[in-house]
């Protein structure tokens, strides 16, 4: 809220009698015969306040008229500008919205061409090269593991493709976060499912792993509790890892509608980090939930890793973690010092703006190294896991039954 503190008149220099603007004595600015000045939370995530200077237009329009609101300057005063006199002023663009995609496109100088369509290309052949796994994978893969390997090996070129969308239209961007993210939480129930399968599915699992325990104290929720308990894995305990990792899927895509309709009203702003604004109150419990569905994931990773070492399960649960951590952790940083001042403004991008465009930015060309990746480990033969070997026990009782059948 702006809170105007005094009214006040300056000096104003002018060579005609009656001239209607004129250099303000006050601060060196060209500004209205009747201006007014308050103070405006420059950078409200730091506490900071900066002094500004308004046209009387902008004061009709403060006070009910439908006069235009213009923002002639605004300004910060430091030691050094108080020492000689003068106040360094700040763009006008680094208050307002991200630009549209016709202001980005006209004022792109040579390398921003370039960039702009190297990035462009990488998303493009991000989503070809899917594109072209899906096809082998519906051809050569087995029916029960055909849905769940093309939900995994989508992550990274939708993630590309929608940071590329949101690159190009910067008022778009916390929608196609929103769509990455709501696939990527499908994509964590999906993974689980998708090491169930690689073992034959939840029956085949249930009789392999019928004289082995779950431990339970694992990332990310459990890592440093050693002391908890090795649990035996029943039907009920597979029920429970699944439901733990799809009420993310379901409830990730519930509070991101919920989010859009709150947006539209006013209410949700992730700049806003009010105790009032909705997004203080959404976007942590969506970690817990995030943290929830994670836990399952790797317990079950962290049984069968042995189990399905020979169809590379390591390096995929890898490229599964890098693209949580870049689409998640990274973004969320980078976004956290941009609403903190850290980056700077350039305009005609404010400092959020250009935060979340730099975000948008690595997410292409790191979704595009692990699409390539991703697509090495997934393109090979599908036969099925060798038997169990079974155990001491057994094999010596089968050797007892033999060796009684064969004596006379």
């Amino acid at each position: 809220m702006w809170s105007f503190l005094q009214t006040t008149h300056c000096p104003v220099t002018s060579g005609k009698r009656g001239g209607s603007t004129g250099r303000n004595k006050c601060f060196g600015l060209q500004t209205s015969p009747l201006w007014k000045v308050g103070r405006l939370p420059l950078d409200p995530w730091r506490g900071e306040w900066g002094l500004f200077v308004l046209t009387h237009r902008a004061w009709k329009q403060r006070t009910g008229s439908d006069i235009s609101l213009e923002l002639e300057s605004i300004t910060v005063p430091t030691a050094a500008s108080m020492n000689n006199g003068s106040i360094p002023t700040m763009h006008p663009s680094c208050m307002e919205k991200p630009p549209l995609a016709m202001d980005i496109i006209l004022k792109l100088d040579i390398f921003g061409i370039i960039l702009y369509s190297a990035l462009t290309f990488m998303a493009a052949v991000s989503m070809l090269v899917y594109l072209e796994e899906c096809v082998y994978i519906y051809k050569h893969v087995p029916n029960n593991k055909k849905s769940v390997i093309i939900w995994v090996n989508g992550a990274a070129p939708v993630i590309a493709t929608m940071s590329c969308l949101g690159m190009w239209i910067p008022r778009a961007t916390m929608f196609t976060d929103m769509t990455s993210a709501c696939y990527f939480a499908v994509v964590v129930f999906k993974f689980l499912i998708l090491m169930l399968e690689e073992v034959g599915g939840d029956e085949a699992f249930l009789r392999r792993a019928g004289r082995h325990k779950l431990k339970i104290s694992t990332g990310p929720c459990c890592c440093c509790c050693l002391c908890l308990p090795f649990v035996a894995i029943t039907r009920r305990t597979l029920f429970l890892l699944k439901l733990g990792s799809f009420q993310f899927a379901v409830l990730k895509i519930v509070f991101t509608i919920l989010s859009i309709v709150l947006y539209t009203n006013g209410t949700f702003d992730l700049s806003d980090l009010s105790i009032y604004g909705a997004a203080i109150w959404i976007n942590p419990f969506v970690g817990i939930l995030t943290i929830i569905a994670l836990w399952p994931v790797a317990i079950m990773f962290m049984h069968l890793r042995v189990t399905l070492r020979s169809i590379k399960i390591i390096p995929k649960y890898a490229m599964y973690q890098l693209v949580l951590v870049l689409s998640q952790l990274q973004t969320a940083i980078i976004n956290i010092l941009a609403l903190n001042g850290t980056i700077a403004c350039s305009p005609p991008f404010s400092a959020p703006a250009r935060g979340y465009m730099m975000s948008q930015q690595l997410l292409i060309l790191e979704m595009f190294i692990i699409t390539l990746v991703t697509r090495l480990l997934y393109r090979r033969q599908y036969d099925p896991l060798p038997q169990e070997e079974e155990s001491d026990n057994s094999t010596s009782l089968k050797q007892a039954v033999l060796s009684e059948s064969e004596s006379p």
